[in-house]
């Protein structure tokens, strides 16, 4: 099967870019100040949908924070986001702001040092800027459409070559449990000689594929909030991002799958292969 790794760049108003990748960064590095002070120290959680499905005052005060600054700098232009929903319009808007203030909240909560900040401006074609902030690794991930992906200002550009055997493949489990072929899935990487992680954060997920640290991942469901940030580096970085039936899609609703060119191919017949009812 052949991958294509490309897709045409829709143009933005470059100020509004520049403006953008400003306030997204200011907006990230605060994040990651509050995420790494307050992580494991009683962050008073309540329970959203399951006694697992935490929500925590960091959650609120970020995304309250988050939406105030973005008013403030971006007046009219909309907010989607996991806590307070999203502004009307949104769906309607030439653009809008998609933010996840704790990405892996219930390892926010335990002090696992994995959970990150999200944020990204969307257009119709997909994200235009995103930034995700990884707290505990001191890290400033940010990219903007056609400009590239940087690491704490330190560009990132992937691999051509990098297959996925000997890889690593990151995957989470869905709101109310594993994926339907999930364990099967797992059984064809391992078979494939790759290894598979379920670390409960998709943003950071998918951010490690931007980074050439792991080969591809698998959500095989997810919210806007969740993917969006990271999903403007993994673009940038030169990875592909594929809908269930193996097409470039930037933001595909039905499932995705980022992964590195070479890697591609392999780990969508898996996906596809799996038994999920939609496959």
């Amino acid at each position: 099967m052949t991958i294509l790794s490309s897709r045409p760049v829709q143009p933005v108003d470059p100020a509004l870019v520049s403006r953008a990748l400003e306030v997204a960064g200011r907006l990230a590095n605060d994040a990651a100040d509050l995420i790494a002070e307050t992580s494991g120290r009683g962050a008073s959680p309540d329970i959203k949908d399951s006694p697992f499905d935490w929500v925590t005052d960091t959650d609120r005060t970020l995304e309250r924070h988050t939406r105030r600054i973005l008013a403030g700098e971006f007046p009219g232009m909309p907010v989607v986001g996991e806590e307070f929903g999203a502004d009307p319009q949104a769906g309607q808007a030439p653009f809008r702001w998609v933010v996840d203030p704790v990405d892996g909240t219930a390892n926010y909560v335990a002090g696992m040092p994995w959970c990150g900040y999200s944020l990204a401006l969307v257009d119709r074609f997909g994200p235009v800027v995103g930034v995700v902030a990884d707290p505990h690794r001191g890290q400033i991930y940010a990219a903007a459409r056609g400009r590239g992906m940087r690491a704490n200002g330190t560009p990132v550009q992937l691999s051509a070559c990098d297959t996925v055997t000997g890889g690593i493949v990151c995957t989470e489990i869905g709101r109310h449990g594993p994926w339907t072929g999930l364990a099967d899935f797992m059984a064809r990487a391992v078979a494939g000689h790759a290894g598979i992680r379920i670390l409960g954060s998709a943003a950071l997920a998918i951010t490690q594929v931007a980074l050439g640290h792991a080969a591809a991942t698998v959500l095989d469901s997810y919210d806007e909030w969740d993917v969006a940030g990271a999903l403007a580096l993994a673009l940038e970085s030169g990875a592909v991002v594929l809908n269930r039936l193996g097409e470039p899609e930037a933001m595909p609703a039905d499932g995705l799958l980022v992964a590195s060119p070479a890697a591609a191919a392999d780990v969508l017949a898996w996906w596809r292969a799996c038994g999920s009812p939609q496959g």
